[in-house]
């Protein structure tokens, strides 16, 4: 039996006292066991233990079970950063089932067609939401599901329009329920759909290996150690909350809910809790960093952050630090389970300026520790492309850390899985260290005068003025060059800046080809998770130019 196993093939077998399916679950029973006195979250006067969160979780679990879900059945969730959504990433796949949480930004019809596309038996919904949902389900093609409200005494408004609330589901439950370990890690664990900007968005299909094994990469990652705070800054229904929800619990960490984004609240909760880790897209950092209230110096509690976005800004990463949050910058899309890829740091970096340590770290990096691969190929020959730092290819994950497939599009799936790698869509080289940089997203690439800009760096350029808070760069069309750069600049409060003046500034730092030819103030359109929606602003500056041709 040459080149095989041979004699390592024969009777020795999986067996339930050597081989046991990897799934989250286990951090979630784990904690409770070894830690169940612990704090697992906090929310306003609410307090929760690990053993109290377990029982819990349970509870729903056999709430489920009693109200006929069964493996492979899809439960949604409209909730906000609060205790409830974090349960039931344990409560549904401990009733086998698959958890879809929606993004609470989105308008009625594209939350109908979301819970109609996953077939959600179930849905539970904040009271903040329960209007949305209400439309959604009327506009629902397929069997309605199941509403069950989760009332938020931190919410006043809102309606219920479900047929039990939350609570009494909970008590409802058997607290000794027997709940189901996936019968195979490759079992959905939960769909996530993509922010669809034509067409409609698409299903995400996530399983329980990398859940599992995502987790535990975000503690390495991040270095979060045991028992770490962690606050929600971050959406719970965005990736997952990148998987956070069974990494605390792997951690016997502390959960801080937090039900929307408000930086007075997040310095109190970050002084009050000893918060020592946080993430969020730029913005959120910009918004703090720019908060009147920030503290400064030694009265900021030091802060471990982790930040994603194409390329975050160089005045992003270091005003951060000015208020105490060091950030370590992750990469990744929802089909490879939030981030999967870190800029990992290496010694030296704290002797450098800030500065020069901000060019660094701003860097997309190298795979998250129990991701395959991540890097930059040609995407007609699959090479790998040189470590020059210009020769620009897409980029590329392979590994555990990657989706199952799009649910019920096999055309998407073996399109994004071409040639044994999942395409991300974002264009980037490789520094000389194999780090990947992003450049852009194949789609806001311009192409002015046959020559390439990437937004990214115009960007990176505008956040280094001081009036600016937010910033987006887009492709206008130019009867002369093709396209040219336009900037769409979002002022600090109390800041004043003309069009001229950011002009000025941008020739000062960049080629001329590259500084934007026009620039619109105002407020930028953003997403639930803090990304700029730069298809709106092109859709702007496309609509301005058919009128004006």
């Amino acid at each position: 039996m040459s080149g095989s196993q041979g004699q390592y093939s024969i009777g020795l077998d999986k067996t339930p006292a050597n081989y046991v399916p990897l799934s989250p679950l286990s951090f979630l029973a784990r904690s409770a066991a070894v830690y169940p006195h612990l704090t697992s979250a906090v929310y306003e006067d609410r307090r929760f233990t690990w053993a109290e969160t377990y029982e819990r979780c349970r509870r729903v679990a056999s709430f489920l079970a009693r109200r006929g879900i069964v493996r492979g059945d899809t439960v949604a969730t409209m909730l906000p950063n609060i205790p409830a959504m974090n349960e039931l990433h344990f409560a549904v796949p401990m009733a086998d089932a698959v958890l879809n949480t929606l993004n609470t930004r989105l308008d009625a019809a594209a939350l109908a067609f979301m819970l109609d596309h996953g077939g959600a038996k179930i849905v539970f919904v904040d009271p903040e939401f329960s209007g949305v949902i209400a439309e959604a389900l009327g506009l629902m093609k397929g069997p309605k599901p199941l509403v069950v409200d989760v009332d938020d005494a931190a919410f006043a408004g809102g309606r219920r329009i479900g047929e039990i609330e939350y609570e009494a589901a909970v008590a409802s439950g058997d607290p000794d329920h027997v709940w189901a370990h996936p019968q195979d890690e490759w079992d959905a664990i939960a769909l996530s759909y993509t922010s669809g900007t034509t067409g409609d968005p698409k299903g995400v299909v996530t399983h329980h290996r990398g859940a599992y094994l995502n987790a535990v990469s975000n503690v390495l990652a991040a270095n979060l150690g045991q028992h770490p705070v962690y606050l929600w800054t971050l959406p719970m229904f965005h990736c997952n909350g990148w998987c956070f929800p069974w990494t605390i619990a792997a951690t016997a960490g502390v959960n801080v809910c937090l039900r929307r984004v408000d930086p007075t609240k997040i310095f109190q909760l970050i002084h009050c809790h000893a918060v020592t880790h946080m993430s969020g897209a730029p913005i959120v950092y910009n918004t703090l960093i720019n908060a009147p209230d920030a503290p400064k110096g030694t009265a900021a509690h030091p802060v471990v952050g982790l930040i994603a976005g194409a390329a975050p800004p160089v005045a992003v990463l270091a005003g951060a630090e000015s208020i105490g949050i060091r950030l370590t910058h992750v990469y990744g899309l929802t089909e490879v389970y939030g981030p999967a890829s870190v800029c990992a740091e290496q010694a030296g970096w704290d002797d450098l300026s800030i500065e020069q340590r901000a060019q660094l770290k701003r860097r997309q990096g190298v795979p998250y520790p129990l991701q395959e691969a991540v890097t930059v190929l040609d995407p007609e020959t699959m090479q790998v492309v040189p470590r020059d730092g210009e020769t620009i290819g897409e980029v590329m994950f392979r590994g555990n850390i990657v989706m199952k497939g799009y649910l019920k599009n096999e055309k998407a799936t073996t399109a994004a899985f071409a040639g044994g790698w999942f395409h991300t869509g974002d264009l980037g080289v490789l520094d000389q260290d194999g780090y990947v940089i992003i450049k852009d997203r194949s789609k806001d690439i311009i192409i002015s005068g046959g020559e390439n800009i990437s937004s990214v760096e115009v960007e990176d350029v505008l956040y280094k003025h001081p009036a600016v808070l937010f910033a987006a760069v887009v492709a206008k069309p130019d009867g002369k060059w093709g396209e040219v750069p336009c900037a769409f600049v979002e002022l600090k409060a109390g800041a004043s800046a003309t069009e001229a003046d950011i002009i000025a500034y941008c020739r000062e730092h960049l080629p001329g080809f590259k500084t934007p030819k026009a620039v619109v103030f105002g407020e930028l359109p953003k997403t639930s998770t803090g990304k700029i929606q730069k298809f709106v602003l092109r859709n702007q500056v496309g609509s301005a130019a058919a009128i004006t041709a």
